[in-house]
């Protein structure tokens, strides 16, 4: 028996996980629906993520979809939310996961059973209708996301408290109305802060970001049109990225982030060049910098009564509204420190999931990561690993092994990503995928598929890693894997070709001449 705390997007993955493995589980969620950040509400809910009605994701559909359901054709590519949540819905319905969870219900405590040692057993506390009850499982899937707990640091900023306009965390925000002909300033520079002063700047008379150290700029619209991490996330560019020495790669880095636009033209580029940054996904930012609607400026050194002072800017900005877009908190308060420690928002946990010196390896966390890439079929892998773990069919290293890794980690993640508050949930999308299905023995092989399917290797290698590969082979085996993989590029270009001219061409390139391309490129780059 099984708890799975949370109905989000991991709480789902995890949930039917344990089904494919023929466990038992149960999962709590305290609200009334299913969905977790995609459920839009127009009230904030104390405890629950809360996202404003033009969320749309930052991940494309073929790239996000859980590996043995396809998004439908006919959804966009890039997902508003309320279409995720569909898909969501639809997941739940197609694999009966509805029935195993019990909504409107708080898990208040997760402690060790007295016999811990040898069983391995939780007691968790429940409460539902003021009622509490006490349950004991065998197992525990942590899922309730990372999203829930605004960081918002007003003793970094000096003079806050002397300011007289208004101000809120980004969690607080729902529609632009509040900014209308307002002089704002948006205090970070993350995937959300882009978007509220995007979308800000629709009526404010004036928006300013403040940034201390900057961000690429992605766009969803990539190389050709087509989707960023169908085209960033392959297992080719992944193996260069990875293998090319340090300058080198950090060049590529700068050479393809500005070949769009100058980031240093815009004020945007970052502090340190040489370290990779997590971009920012945004199509509108540069034009909006352009015609004067939104205006870039260093971190905020001071604010005074009605404005703010930014380093190495002598001048003082007006200021009505600041809204401040500086990420999340994470912890667990059902738990007890001694089983998951968070310090410096950091929880020690081996490949992010398990804490490292249980007993028993029986309490997982999954979905607490920030991929390069999409974040649901990450949350799947992670639950189709935790359950093969919790049987007894994969092994974990002992734990001065787990615990080395951890170290070691954190300190490449320093190296590659620069220093930043949420540095060690971030990783490489399919370098961690890769390492986790070949736990479970789900990795597909390119040479072997070499062989027997050269189209379908050639698609593998050079298009884009979609998850559906992982279906491929090994346990939870999906039949329509291969067709999945194959058929990737029509569904993602059916919502989009809605007129065809006549005598048109074919609607992807075809892949023998978009191979011949990547192999001379490889050839070129490994050739320096």
């Amino acid at each position: 028996r099984v708890a799975v705390v949370g109905a989000g997007v991991s709480g789902l993955a995890a949930t039917k996980c344990c089904l494919d493995e023929g466990l038992e589980p149960t999962c709590f969620e305290q609200s009334q629906d299913i969905g977790g950040l995609w459920r839009y509400t127009e009230h904030i809910e104390a405890g629950r993520p809360s996202l404003y009605p033009s969320v749309i994701s930052n991940t494309s559909k073929e790239m996000s979809a859980f590996s043995d359901f396809p998004f439908p054709e006919d959804f966009p590519v890039f997902l508003p939310n309320a279409w995720l949540l569909d898909y969501l819905r639809c997941y739940a319905e197609r694999f009966s996961l509805r029935e195993h969870i019990k909504f409107g219900t708080t898990v208040v405590s997760i402690r060790k059973h007295p016999d811990f040692a040898t069983t391995g057993q939780w007691n968790v506390v429940t409460e539902a209708d003021g009622k509490q009850a006490l349950h004991v499982f065998d197992a525990v899937m942590v899922c309730s996301g990372n999203f829930s707990e605004p960081s918002l640091p007003l003793h970094c900023f000096p003079g806050m408290e002397k300011f007289r306009g208004q101000y809120f965390h980004s969690r607080q925000y729902k529609h632009p109305d509040v900014f209308q002909g307002k002089r704002v300033l948006v205090v970070g520079m993350g995937n959300s802060g882009v978007d509220i002063a995007v979308e800000a700047s629709r009526l404010a008379s004036k928006v300013t970001i403040c940034t201390r150290r900057g961000a690429w700029l992605l766009s969803r619209v990539f190389d050709h049109g087509y989707p960023w991490d169908m085209v960033f996330n392959t297992r080719l560019m992944s193996l260069i990225r990875n293998n090319l020495p340090g300058p080198l790669s950090w060049g590529l880095v700068n050479y393809k982030m500005n070949q769009r636009f100058n980031h240093e033209n815009y004020g945007l580029q970052p502090e340190k060049s040489c370290l990779v940054r997590e971009p920012v996904l945004n199509d509108d930012l540069p034009s909006y910098i352009l015609t004067g609607r939104i205006t870039i400026k260093p971190g905020v050194k001071e604010f005074k009564a009605n404005s703010a002072v930014f380093h190495n800017c002598p001048e003082e900005e007006p200021i009505d509204t600041v809204v401040f877009c500086t990420g999340y908190n994470f912890s667990f308060p059902f738990l007890e420190e001694s089983v998951v420690k968070v310090e410096n928002k950091h929880a020690s946990l081996y490949k992010y999931v398990f804490p490292t010196h249980l007993q028993k390896h029986t309490l997982a966390v999954i979905g607490l990561i920030k991929p390069l890439g999409a974040i649901m079929p990450l949350s799947e892998m992670q639950a189709r690993w935790v359950t093969r773990v919790f049987k007894g069919l994969c092994q974990l290293p002992p734990q001065s092994v787990m615990e080395k890794e951890v170290n070691e980690k954190k300190k490449n993640q320093v190296k590659w990503f620069g220093l930043s508050f949420d540095e060690v949930l971030k990783t490489e999308w399919l370098v961690y995928m890769d390492t986790l299905a070949s736990s479970i023995g789900a990795k597909p092989s390119v040479l072997g598929l070499l062989c027997r399917d050269p189209w379908l290797a050639l698609t593998i290698f050079f298009g884009p890693c979609s998850p559906y590969q992982y279906r491929l082979g090994g346990p939870g085996h999906w039949e329509g894997a291969r067709q999945a993989i194959l058929t990737q590029w029509d569904r993602t270009l059916k919502p989009t070709r809605t007129r065809v001219p006549a005598g048109s061409s074919s609607s992807f390139p075809s892949l023998l001449i978009v191979v011949g391309f990547l192999l001379l490129l490889a050839a070129i780059i490994f050739g320096f």
